[in-house]
């Protein structure tokens, strides 16, 4: 049977492979729902293109040109943030691929949770601001939560069939960015042309510049503590610059698990998509022959202090992660509108977190507000 695929967020790099999955395989899934937040002028190509159900915009001013271009064609169109919590909740909908960026992506993942929709995670930071709530809403409803970041959904897979047997800890790997191997002196006369050149994944700018400043990876560590009931010190970060092993898992008799392939995130979202089952493909396959050496080193957290920053964040707790990405999300959109240097990320991101007022038990209101905080101190160091 097909399964009726909602995504939050097909107009970026994530949505649109999600899109490239789902088209390959009608058999398998029909597209129900498309969103984006500003990008009207794409939204409408996918929608004449491929005629989901419904439509919405979360930018309230793009809504008329988007339900005008569209009047012609069966295709329900909405606009605003709040319609984006109310269509995931929609009786057609057997699973919403939630790819929106940051913190925006919370409160509809909530909504569809609520709704008893399984979800197909991309948008990590869900689960840094909220895991605690994330997951409790997600066992109170029985909705499966399937990661859909290249090395979560690897750990997910390692984990297929080791119910009874306990993880002694998780290997995250790491492309090590741009800058691997980089000096501070260097990093300080980094571009943003510099930083959006990932070597291995085409991505979305926001979460290249995580890669380059390794605070992706902090927020993957975030997001595995919850995904998988670890505790801080159970999860270990390797930088590997092939980004072949996209992660391991090391059981209690030191055996270890390790999931690879070629770097192509249309593997993780379609299994994601058709979990349990495995779908045939035609994306490349891995050979040894190509890649005669595999290569590990541990990251350098003095030069990339965003690590040591998630750490500290998850050891902290409550409210600590979603301060800790409310400020990034400042801070690497100052730093695209070349407003900040790049090594002054870290900088403003450690003095919000010295700053926010800490909760303990935060509830939705209180991330919420903790959010609103965050940014308005991150705001006051970069326009210093």
């Amino acid at each position: 049977m097909q399964k009726h695929i909602a995504i939050l967020g097909s107009t970026g790099s994530i949505g649109t492979q999600t899109i490239e999955v789902i088209e390959k395989n009608p058999d398998h899934f029909l597209l129900e729902v498309l969103t984006a937040n500003k990008n009207s002028d794409q939204l409408i190509r996918q929608a004449r293109r491929f005629l989901p159900n419904h439509v919405v915009i979360a930018d309230q001013e793009e809504y008329p040109g988007v339900r005008d271009a569209l009047a012609d064609l069966p295709v329900k169109v909405y606009g605003g943030t709040d319609a984006l919590e109310q269509v995931v909740r929609m009786e057609s909908i057997d699973m919403v691929l939630c790819a929106l960026v940051g913190f925006s992506g919370l409160r509809p993942t909530l909504s569809a949770i609520e709704a008893g929709k399984d979800i197909a995670l991309a948008n990590k930071e869900t689960l840094v601001v909220g895991g605690d709530l994330v997951i409790r809403k997600a066992l109170e409803n029985k909705v499966n939560i399937i990661p859909v970041d290249s090395e979560h959904s690897a750990i997910f897979q390692c984990l297929a069939g080791e119910e009874f047997n306990p993880i002694e800890k998780i290997i995250l790997t790491a492309s090590g960015g741009p800058f691997l191997g980089s000096s501070l002196e260097s990093l300080r006369r980094v571009t943003r042309e510099e930083a959006l050149r990932h070597p291995n994944w085409c991505m979305g700018d926001k979460i290249t510049i995580d890669s380059a400043t390794l605070m992706n990876k902090g927020l993957e560590v975030i997001e595995a503590r919850w995904l998988f009931g670890l505790k801080p010190e159970q999860i270990e970060v390797v930088i590997h610059p092939q980004s072949i092993i996209h992660s391991l898992v090391q059981f209690e008799d030191g055996s270890l698990k390790a999931q690879l392939g070629i770097p192509d995130m249309r593997l993780p979202i379609q299994y994601a998509l058709g979990y349990p089952r495995r779908i045939r493909s035609d994306f490349e396959r891995f050979s040894f022959s190509n890649y005669p050496s595999l290569t590990f080193q541990s990251p350098d957290t003095d030069i990339f202090r965003n690590l040591t920053l998630a750490y500290r964040a998850l050891a902290t707790g409550g409210n600590m992660p979603c301060i800790l990405n409310a400020a990034n999300e400042v801070v690497v959109n100052a730093f695209l509108e070349g407003k900040l240097g790049f090594l002054d990320m870290p900088s403003i991101i450690e003095k919000t977190m010295e700053k926010a007022a800490f909760i303990a038990n935060p509830g939705l209101e209180d991330y919420i507000n903790s959010d609103l905080n965050a940014r308005k101190i991150a705001e006051t160091h970069v326009f210093k």
